[in-house]
């Protein structure tokens, strides 16, 4: 069964960086077959979509929250895709989680994801 794994949270001041990483396993068909996702969510707050790229990488999308400061990346070759998190702010605070769409395009709803990594930004 497809596994992602999420690592490079942690507390970081506001107009710091941050470098996510999503590792995925166990996945039926090519890591290509699968657009990954980025996601969060804030204590309080609804999980809401923060950017995601397709199964080639050509695609990209962010939400308008992350447009300017996050950058979306994928190796298929290693089974990864980074978010690189750059000017975080307060507001960005939350629990980050991927996801991997069961197609290669980012549409509907990711069918299997991660346990999630925590961004702390304050001073």
């Amino acid at each position: 069964q497809l596994q992602l794994v999420e690592s490079g949270g942690g507390l970081v001041q506001p107009g710091g960086s941050l470098r996510l990483s999503c590792v995925a396993s166990g996945f039926r068909f090519y890591y290509e077959s699968y657009a990954i996702g980025w996601f969060r969510q804030a204590p309080g707050k609804e999980r809401e979509g923060v950017s995601c790229i397709s199964g080639s990488g050509r695609d990209t999308n962010y939400a308008d929250s992350a447009k300017g400061r996050f950058t979306i990346s994928r190796n298929n070759a290693k089974n990864t895709v980074d978010l690189q998190m750059n000017d975080l702010r307060p507001e960005d605070t939350a629990v980050y989680f991927c996801a991997a769409y069961l197609v290669d395009y980012c549409a509907g709803t990711p069918g299997h994801w991660g346990r999630g990594t925590q961004v702390t930004v304050s001073s």
